[in-house]
Parts: structure tokens; sequence; C-alpha cells
């Protein structure tokens, strides 16, 4: 997987930006695989563990009732985590990680569900939704893949021209 987070920084540093990450069930995992890269320190402006819920509220900036209504493995979440570790970290870019490694359910949410999201210059916002099988060390090891994937195919030369997706409404 390094060879990804190689990319991702790689490419921040062609463009000369940089990354925040906020992570939830990851843990720090998306942090551990950047900062395994010599040279990351370049791009790489830092991340948020948040793993409890008021962290994402308080820190983060996701909205309460968002977090009451709905909980925290949510898309909208996912997108106001992304959002809100660019702001907390001056980062151009944020990634973020919510979802539910199990062993149980999580509000609602079956173990496996996963949101990662990416927020970046000039409106960049995705959100993907996985549905990962496997063990609580796969699900977030899949899902660190998944961001690192996300956030090259954003990165990528022709990402300000793709259109921008959202989940849920605005």
């Amino acid at each position: 997987m390094t060879t990804a987070a190689a990319q991702v920084l790689r490419r921040l540093q062609e463009r000369g930006e940089t990354l925040g990450v906020a992570e939830s069930l990851t843990g720090g995992l998306v942090a551990a695989e950047l900062t395994s890269v010599p040279g990351a320190s370049r791009c790489f402006r830092g991340s948020v563990t948040a793993y409890a819920t008021p962290v994402k509220r308080e820190l983060l900036g996701v909205d309460g009732a968002l977090l009451a209504e709905r909980g925290a493995v949510d898309p909208e979440v996912a997108r106001a985590m992304a959002l809100g570790v660019r702001r907390v970290l001056g980062a151009d870019w944020g990634a973020s990680t919510t979802g539910v490694a199990g062993p149980d359910p999580q509000d609602g949410k079956s173990v496996g569900t996963v949101y990662v999201a990416v927020s970046g210059p000039g409106g960049v916002q995705k959100v993907a939704e996985l549905r990962l099988n496997g063990g609580r060390a796969d699900i977030r090891k899949e899902s660190v893949r998944s961001l690192l994937e996300l956030l090259s195919n954003e990165l990528g030369e022709d990402a300000r021209a793709q259109d921008t997706e959202q989940i849920g409404g605005n």
C-alpha cells in the first residue's frame, strides 16, 4: 500500500499542495501509511484521530444535529470531517474515514459500512460508500486503501475537470 501513499504524496508535491487527514475507524492508519514514505513532511500537514463522536463535533466542526440525527457513520459526516480537517490543519486537501470495523454494528449500520471522503481546492468533494467484508483488521486496511485510491484519483491530471459527486443533499 505504500506505493499508493507514495503516489498521493508525489502528486501533492507536484501540485504544490498539502494534505490533512481525519480518521475515525482507521485510528491513524492512513497517517501511518503516508508517513512511512520518506519526504512525506513536504506535503502531509498531519492528522486528527477523531474516534469519539464529540471530537468530530468539537474539533472538526461536524454539525451536532447531523451527528444526533444520523450518527457518526454517515456520508455527510465523512464529507464534513474532510472539510473540517482542511480548516483545522490549514491544508489544501482533506481526507476522512468513518465507519464500522466491528465486531458490532454501530448507529444502525452493519459491520463493514464505511465512508471515505476527500475535499479539495475548487470545490472538489467526493464521498465513497464502501461495503467491506472480513474481520476488523481487514476492514480497516481496505478503508485505508480505498481512501488513498479516491485521493489519488482526485489528484490526477484531469481531476479539476471531473464532476464532483456528493452523497446526500445540501
